[in-house]
């Protein structure tokens, strides 16, 4: 494991956009701005450096980015407070800490770079390590546990739905004939079955053969969408009016859900035959990009990891007075069709 300083491992995606369209709402002193997914720091290090009467409270799972955020914050003192926890128990972990409400909400969803760089996290299929993928090492299901004790289906349904793998009934059938004759422990065994299962065809046209297995296993392990679901309306009941949240998803399937959210609360819940639309039915946030943001060559050619990043975001309009809170609402972020039945809460066991 490499010892190098956060600063100097990690590059905070959009990093001044997102300063751009969080640092409005945080002009106040004693502002709170909740870095939902604090990874090495990048992005809390900018807000706290351009907003100076800022408290930032930084959420994560994986107990490494909260050791290495915090020398790289140290800094900042009493105004950088970490938090373990996963992200959709944003609201409770306020709480506890008698914050009632926060002014800004990032979540820069998906995997870390410090995952993706710890070889022995098991993350990244172009390194032979340990079939682990757990944000949090200490608790739930390992991705080698998945491989060896789902049955067919339930590996088809992941490979399918999380991966949106072609292939997922060859593979999952693949990986059952296989765990019989050994179990898989670690990435380079998978990766070669995925080699001889996926037709050469494909892989010339589809990227790397492990790419969609692998993103399938970790949403999987870590129950990432799930958890997206309940996370973002709870942090949307957080903002104040003039608050604003912002969104960084990396692959199709939690965009679709912050999409489907933000436009839920930015569109007019008026039925279409009433003569004059009530307060209650009025938007209560304010989209604050047009659609969802890419990175420009510039960045993506600096910082690979930028190329597939949607950003959108949004502002608070009205006070939760004048609607029902998000939670109450039914599932307006469910992506129907694409949960895995089999998928347990932050990797409890089945």
């Amino acid at each position: 494991m490499t010892q190098r300083p956060a600063a100097a491992r990690h590059t905070p995606v959009l990093r001044d956009r997102i300063v751009e369209l969080l640092a409005p709402a945080l002009q106040d002193e004693g502002a709170v701005y909740v870095d939902g997914t604090l990874g090495m720091g990048g992005h809390a290090e900018a807000i706290l450096t351009a907003c100076p009467g800022v408290t930032a409270v930084g959420i994560d799972r994986d107990t490494e980015a909260l050791t290495l955020a915090g020398e790289r914050l140290a800094t900042f003192g009493d105004r950088f407070v970490p938090v373990h926890v996963v992200y959709d128990e944003i609201t409770r972990a306020l709480a506890q800490r008698g914050i009632r409400e926060a002014q800004a909400i990032l979540f820069d969803l998906g995997v870390s770079s410090l995952q993706l760089d710890e070889a022995e996290r098991g993350f990244a299929y172009r390194m032979d390590a340990p079939l682990d993928m757990r944000m949090d090492q200490t608790t739930g299901l390992t991705a080698a546990d998945v491989l060896n004790s789902y049955d067919v289906r339930e590996l088809e349904v992941i490979l399918r739905e999380f991966g949106e793998e072609r292939f997922a009934r060859k593979i999952a059938r693949a990986v059952v004939t296989e765990r019989e004759r050994e179990p898989f422990t670690t990435s380079a065994r998978l990766v070669q079955l995925l080699h001889d299962v996926v037709p050469a065809a494909s892989q010339r046209s589809g990227g790397h053969p492990a790419k969609r297995t692998f993103q399938a296993l970790r949403i999987e392990v870590n129950a990432e969408l799930s958890v997206w679901q309940d996370a973002l309306p709870a942090a949307l009941d957080l903002l104040p009016v003039g608050g604003r949240i912002a969104v960084l998803s990396y692959h199709s399937l939690e965009d679709r859900i912050t999409k489907r959210g933000l436009a839920l609360g930015a569109t007019s819940s008026a039925p279409p035959d009433l003569p004059f639309e009530l307060p209650e039915h009025k938007p209560w946030l304010r989209l604050l990009t047009r659609g969802a943001e890419m990175a420009d060559p510039a960045e993506t050619a600096l910082n690979p990891r930028a190329a597939s990043v949607r950003l959108r975001a949004a502002e608070r309009t009205r006070a939760k007075a004048l609607q029902k809170s998000v939670r109450d609402q039914r599932n307006p972020y469910e992506i129907a069709g694409e949960t895995s039945k089999t998928t347990t809460k932050k990797g409890e066991t089945r």
